[in-house]
């Protein structure tokens, strides 16, 4: 494909449009006519700012992206769009009070339950089912929130907050980053009115994470370490909650200073994060965040890999252990770290049977991220046809 940037805007809404949707199908998504789809796509006239921001919700895409300022995330299909879509309408809608459900909302056990899976379905990669239990969540939980008082309220407030929490963590994975900050800003207010401090914590860390992915290194350092601040606990009394989402905010911090190559103060955090996950003593997760040992010692490698400090890495690596009840995400995360160490360190065919290890775990979440593309064009130095291989066999084209 041409630099993003030098195609017409009808070269890229047909682009993103894509061959598994028709032009009729563009349009009846969109709300448009076929003739205004068609010329769009042939770029004759220019759109109105309406027409552009129906075909921009149609295609799970920003204006920016179809006038060419941004280039599109790659491996969007057609059922990662349609969760995109629920996403949105459903962070959207909830805001504004829009459920039309004919029957009483489902009850706070009922809720708490859909929330769990929406737990489990974010850390599986399986983003049909997360957005469609989203959906029931914010819309129907809206509905109910607004119905009761005291404690339950308190409860029901911190059961939205996290499940906003999770539809902006999807959301900033699929490359939509304006959905994430809008679902992000509904779980603070929430979290802020149930007085849960650690889970308002938590949601800066997800604050940081949406910073350090649109390359916003210092603002993720800040806003972590200003939330650390503030939860700081006492090591020789704190509450494990409280140690939990302090760990996790440091380990935000180190990760952020390490993609600005500030080795010092990425240090100086994780250890504060391996301090923490000692106190702990053992793996936890509180709303779907999880922290401890684990989590410690899989960042530092990751930590380590952004520093390019490769040996030593692969020299953490080696020690350490995945336990069965790691994340599926979270371990393959971690072992695109080990692949790329693995690349740089001349262990071509290891990185790539790690490579495909990851694809073959989580396919739908590989094509969202950025390092398979970045170990696919190093091992392509190495061999170009086992590449094209690795990227067949996963779903991925790792070269262009």
């Amino acid at each position: 494909m041409s630099n993003w940037a030098d195609l017409t805007n009808g070269e890229r809404i047909k682009h993103l449009r894509g061959s598994d949707l028709t032009q009729q199908g563009l349009a009846d998504v969109a709300g448009l006519s076929l003739a205004l789809v068609q010329k769009a796509e042939q770029g004759r006239g220019e759109l109105s700012v309406g027409s552009l921001l129906k075909l921009a919700h149609a295609l799970n895409t920003d204006v920016s992206v179809i006038l060419g300022q941004q280039a599109p995330r790659r491996g969007t299909n057609r059922d990662t769009r349609a969760a995109l879509r629920r996403l949105s309408d459903a962070v959207h809608e909830s805001a504004l009070g829009d459920w039309e459900g004919i029957a009483e909302p489902s009850t706070l056990t009922e809720l708490s339950a859909a929330h769990d899976r929406i737990c489990a379905a974010y850390w599986r990669g399986d983003y049909a089912e997360l957005s469609e239990l989203v959906a029931k969540v914010l819309l129907e939980g809206s509905r109910r929130y607004g119905q009761v008082t005291g404690r339950e309220s308190e409860q029901l407030g911190a059961i939205l907050a996290s499940t906003y929490q999770f539809a902006s963590s999807a959301a900033i994975l699929l490359g939509q980053r304006d959905l994430a900050l809008s679902a992000l800003t509904s779980a603070r207010r929430l979290a802020q009115d149930s007085g849960d401090v650690v889970l308002s914590a938590l949601l800066e860390s997800t604050l940081s994470w949406i910073h350090l992915r649109s390359a916003k290194v210092p603002r993720a350092i800040a806003v972590a370490e200003r939330a650390a601040m503030q939860i700081e606990p006492s090591f020789s009394k704190a509450s494990r909650p409280r140690l939990l989402a302090y760990g996790r905010l440091m380990i935000s911090a180190a990760v952020a200073s390490s993609r600005s190559g500030d080795a010092v103060s990425a240090d100086d955090y994780l250890s504060q994060a391996h301090a923490a996950a000692a106190r702990l003593g053992r793996d936890e997760a509180l709303y779907g965040t999880h922290f401890g040992p684990t989590a410690a010692n899989t960042e530092a490698v990751g930590i380590a890999v952004a520093l390019g400090n490769y040996g030593k890495a692969l020299s953490l690596a080696s020690r350490t252990e995945l336990p069965s009840s790691m994340p599926k995400l979270a371990r393959n995360r971690y072992k695109l770290d080990v692949a790329l160490a693995q690349c740089a360190a001349g262990l071509h065919d290891q990185a790539g049977d790690t490579l495909v290890e990851v694809g073959l775990d989580a396919p739908e979440w590989v094509r969202h991220q950025a390092l398979p593309g970045v170990i696919g064009k190093r091992l392509a130095k190495v061999s170009t046809a086992r590449v094209r291989r690795i990227g067949e066999l996963i779903g991925v084209p790792l070269i262009v």
